[in-house]
Formats: structure tokens, C-alpha cells, sequence
């Protein structure tokens, strides 16, 4: 059994899937960054679910 050459379009359409799983890993790894380093603040981590939530209304400040 012998293997045919490879078609120069089967060359050019790896190119093309190869720079777009690239970028797809570099998407994956900044939103990855972007957790770890929220996370690492410590931030809260509280959510917009539509409902009334007195944490996150801003202080009131206070007159002496």
C-alpha cells in the first residue's frame, strides 16, 4: 500500500487550521489570565441576576 502525495490544497488548509486553533488557544489562555487574576484579588465574585442585591448599592458616607 503506498500513499499518494499530499494536495497542495490539503498544505494550504492545514496553514489555515493551524492559525486558527492558534488563536483560538490565545483567546482560551487570556480569558484563563483574566480569572486567575480576578480571582487572585480577592474580589467578591457576585453576579448581575436581576434581582435586588443591597451589596452592591455604594456606601452611603456619613457627616460627622
Amino acid at each position: 500500500m503506498t500513499f499518494r502525495p499530499e494536495h497542495e490544497l490539503h498544505k494550504r488548509r492545514f496553514s489555515r487550521n493551524l492559525g486558527l486553533g492558534l488563536t483560538l488557544v490565545a483567546f482560551v489562555v487570556l480569558v484563563f489570565a483574566l480569572t486567575v487574576v480576578k480571582v487572585q484579588r480577592g474580589e467578591p465574585l457576585q453576579g448581575f441576576d436581576h434581582t435586588y442585591s443591597p451589596a452592591l448599592l455604594p456606601k452611603e458616607e456619613t457627616q460627622p
